[in-house]
């Protein structure tokens, strides 16, 4: 297989780019030069925002790609002019998109067939809303592929060259040791997908011609917050101990869920739509999760042959919780 990555040097398209290299494949990696891809690609250079961002993708790849893998979350612009470019250059393409292109509030259970939101454009050449981003990508490559085109409706995403910083956040924090500010109850189920088990679904999916949306996260509850903070326990070898606090005190002194505590939501509107979605279409067309304690050991093994920090994506917030806010909440 021919594969083209647009990104492929972090997360999601670094996890994409290994899993392809390790099958064999042909794969070519167009960036902007920030971030080195893995040894064996074929490197492209341009920068999607700017007018002749895609010189050197039109004058490359003399035969085409069987599949071209876009991570693209900025303005949807982006996605409709590489995906025009390459509709006749290319077999298949996979956009990963985000669960957040369901309209809000979304109920628990939701499958693809669910509303989404409203107002997304292919033609936004500015920065929209994520939600709107994504829709957007969604659009432009179902506009230049139609049912070539495969939409991975994509979750939380944890593991390996995570450049959000939420499980490196806990790994580091729990690396500190002492007590911890552990959110809410331990059996608050979580639904998440490790980078690779992502990338090795989407590589599969392309293989099989899949297309259409798909959800593409664990089943709800594959690991609970509980198992995700006693694995960061051990793996980082501290003296850390967990201290549960509950959410309404946690609420009351201002701190904010996912941001300031990443991955953890309390009980309610937002918990059912980033924790509870509905993902029989993607386990039945072979998806696998692997274990929660796999995902942090693997984690901390390459924060630490990072030196402990974390790569992180500039047009992000930095999470994490202050630890004189911590100190206070643990009196």
């Amino acid at each position: 297989m021919r594969l083209l990555i647009l990104g492929g040097t972090e997360f999601v398209g670094r996890a994409v780019t290994e899993a392809a290299l390790a099958r064999d494949w042909q794969v070519t990696v167009f960036h902007r030069g920030h971030h080195s891809p893995p040894p064996g690609t074929t490197e492209l250079f341009g920068d999607r925002t700017t007018d002749d961002g895609l010189a050197a993708l039109a004058a490359a790849g003399e035969g085409g790609w069987d599949l071209v893998v876009d991570t693209w979350s900025g303005a949807p612009s982006a996605v409709r002019d590489a995906a025009r470019l390459l509709a006749d250059r290319a077999g298949r393409y996979v956009y990963v998109s985000s669960r957040s292109v369901y309209a809000y509030p979304t109920p628990a259970g939701l499958t693809e067939d669910g509303p989404l939101v409203t107002g997304a454009s292919p033609d936004a050449g500015v920065e929209v809303s994520y939600p709107l981003a994504k829709r957007g990508g969604e659009l432009a490559a179902l506009d230049a592929f139609g049912d070539r085109a495969l939409l991975a409706r994509a979750g939380l995403i944890l593991g390996p060259w995570e450049n959000i910083g939420r499980l490196p956040w806990w790994l580091r924090r729990m690396a500190r040791g002492g007590p911890v500010m552990a959110p809410g109850t331990p059996d608050t189920p979580l639904q998440y997908i490790d980078a690779r088990d992502l990338a090795t679904w989407l590589l599969d999916a392309a293989e099989r011609a899949l297309h259409g949306p798909y959800n593409l996260v664990s089943r709800p509850g594959h690991a609970t917050m509980g198992e995700l903070l006693d694995a960061c326990v051990r793996v980082t070898g501290s003296d850390a101990v967990l201290r549960w606090t509950a959410a309404e005190k946690i609420l009351a002194a201002g701190v904010e869920p996912w941001t300031d505590l990443p991955v953890w939501l309390p009980p309610g509107e937002l918990h059912d739509t980033l924790h509870r979605g509905d993902v029989g279409k993607a386990y039945a067309a072979g998806l696998h999760c692997r274990p929660v304690g796999e995902t942090v050991a693997d984690t901390w093994n390459w924060l630490c042959e990072l030196g402990g920090a974390a790569p992180q994506r500039p047009d992000r917030p930095v999470v994490g919780l202050d630890p004189e806010t911590e100190a206070k909440l643990l009196m």
